[in-house]
This record gives structure tokens, C-alpha cells and sequence, in this order.
């Protein structure tokens, strides 16, 4: 299919700076907080040898990256290729080309929402699907289920590694109830449940909305996902100092991302506080006290303050 979107567009009505924007954007093609807690949560727990990690995590970034590239031909060129657009009087009318995409992406807050962007992943992949003999609506179900299946999985990974992380903490704190793996599967899908059917008031109507809750914190998730990734990098380091090994190559990219995703933060910080979305600013507030204590601690074990914490153990 023939690329309809912009090579470059600064300016996006609406949109925010650029930097730091661009690097708290949701691009697990490239770098990714949940993939490394994947990778040290889950993955790690599934090899028969410690030497397969080298080409399991390097095959799983490629694949990635190939997802990634995918993404970019579905919403850059595929959704060119046929978009309905519903004119609001009972008639629909048929966009093809730079119109689909500039109709879809006309503004930063056309685009806005998860909604948009997983609409627009659907309706271009579907038309390439559909290029190749495929009805329309039988693609869109196979791109819908696509979808869903993949949010599926990504759940069961979050609600494992959430377990191995309450297990680990009530192991420390000596909780002996959420300590087990029953105990803390348990919470994990407790509070997760808890989280999905709080109420949400719908934007247009006011009405409470169940079953939606989850988009109460979906505003942070690249900020703390970036910002995870940033702090694993923080952790490997530190590791490869305490080996004495090449550390400034994670060292470069750990401040990077450091630095532009807590600046990142704090002007969302300040505009939460702005729209009074106080669970936003509380919550985004906790997460950069942790990262501030993070980096302290790791500064401290590189000085040599903390001479007691083997590198082993900061895994």
C-alpha cells in the first residue's frame, strides 16, 4: 500500500512539544519498562539455560521492532486504502488516501484516547487484509480479535509479574497471607478487578460508565512505562560497574531517558494539577519519589556508600 501519511509534521494541532514528549510515547519497538519486567519477571523463569537468553531477548526485540514496523504500514498506509466516515445523518461517506489519514489524524485530539489509536491499527490492517481477497468485515474481526488476544495476553503477563512482586514484598515485610502464590494472585486480580469496574463519568453525557476504570490511570502509562525502562537501565549499570564491565553502554541511554521522562513528568504533574485530576497527580507523584530513590540508591552503590549490596541482589 502507498505511505499516505506525512513523512513530518512538527505542529499537530493541539499536540505538545515535541521533546519530551516523543520519548514517554508508548514505543515497545524501541524501549520498554513492562518488557524488561517481563523479561527479568517471567522470561528469565522459562529458559533451561541461562545461555538462551542472549538469543531470546535478542529475537524477541527484533520481533518487536518487526510488530512495530507493521503498526507504522497499517496506520500510515493501509488506513488510506478505504475509511468510512459516518457524516452523522444517516449517511456515510468513503475516504480514501491522504484524506483517510488527515480525517483520522486531522488534529492531536482526534487522535486522542486508546480508542483512536487502536481504531486506526484496526481499519488499516483489515484494508491490507482485505487487499489480499479477504471480505471486509470478516478482516476487521480477524484485526479485532488480533487485538483483543494480544491485550489478553499482555494481562496474563502484568498479573504474573504483579504476583512475583506482592510475593516478594510480603516475603520481606513478613505479611505471611499474600506471601504465597495463592495469596498474591489473589490481591493481584482482586485489586485489578477493583480498578475495571470503578465508575467512570463519560465526557459527553456525564453519565457513570462501569467497567472502564482501567482508563482512569491509562494518562500515566507512558510515562511510567518509560520510566521503568529508564530505571532498569538504572539497575543494569550498576551491575556491569560491580562486574567491571563496558557500563557506559547502558549508562548513555540511562540518562536519556532519565532526564527527559522526568521532565515529561513533571509538566504532566503540572497540568493534572491544573484539571484537578488528583488521582493522576498523587499517583504520578508517588512514582517519581520512587525514581528519585531509585537513582539514589544507585548512586550510593556505584560511590561505594552501600558496600554491603552485591550487584546480585539489585537484580
Amino acid at each position: 500500500p502507498e505511505m499516505v501519511a506525512p513523512t513530518v509534521n512538527l505542529h499537530p494541532a493541539g499536540s505538545p512539544p515535541l521533546l519530551p514528549f516523543l520519548f514517554i510515547t508508548i514505543a515497545c519497538g524501541a524501549i520498554s519498562g513492562f518488557h524488561s519486567l517481563v523479561g527479568s519477571g517471567t522470561s528469565s523463569k522459562q529458559l533451561n539455560n541461562e545461555k538462551d537468553a542472549l538469543f531470546v531477548g535478542y529475537v524477541s526485540m527484533l520481533l518487536e521492532g518487526m510488530l512495530a514496523v507493521i503498526v507504522i504500514i497499517a496506520v500510515g498506509a493501509g488506513i488510506g486504502m478505504f475509511y468510512e466516515v459516518n457524516n452523522g445523518d444517516g449517511t456515510t461517506q468513503i475516504l480514501t488516501g491522504s484524506a483517510a489519514f488527515q480525517h483520522h489524524f486531522s488534529s492531536w485530539d482526534a487522535a486522542k484516547g486508546l480508542g483512536a489509536k487502536v481504531g486506526a491499527f484496526v481499519y488499516g490492517a483489515a484494508n491490507i487484509l482485505g487487499s489480499l481477497g479477504i471480505p471486509r468485515n470478516i478482516a476487521l474481526a480477524i484485526m479485532g480479535m488480533f487485538v483483543a488476544s494480544f491485550a489478553g495476553t499482555t494481562l496474563d503477563s502484568a498479573t504474573r509479574i504483579q504476583r512475583y512482586i506482592v510475593s516478594e514484598l510480603a516475603t520481606s515485610w513478613k505479611i505471611k497471607p499474600l506471601s504465597g502464590r495463592h495469596g498474591a494472585t489473589l490481591f493481584a486480580v482482586l485489586t485489578a478487578t477493583l480498578l475495571a469496574f470503578t465508575p467512570v463519568k463519560d465526557p459527553q453525557t456525564g453519565a457513570l460508565i462501569f467497567g472502564k476504570g482501567g482508563l482512569l490511570l491509562w494518562p500515566l502509562f507512558g510515562t511510567s512505562n518509560q520510566l521503568l525502562a529508564a530505571l532498569g537501565l538504572t539497575v543494569i549499570t550498576v551491575y556491569l560497574v560491580k562486574k567491571k564491565r563496558p557500563w557506559y553502554l547502558t549508562a548513555i541511554p540511562m540518562i536519556l531517558m532519565l532526564s527527559l521522562n522526568s521532565w515529561a513528568m513533571v509538566i504532566n504533574l503540572k497540568g493534572y494539577f491544573d484539571g484537578g485530576k488528583w488521582h493522576l497527580l498523587f499517583i504520578g507523584c508517588i512514582l517519581l519519589v520512587i525514581e528519585v530513590l531509585i537513582v539514589v540508591a544507585a548512586f550510593r552503590a556505584i560511590a561505594g556508600v552501600d558496600k554491603d549490596t552485591a550487584p546480585e541482589t539489585m537484580i
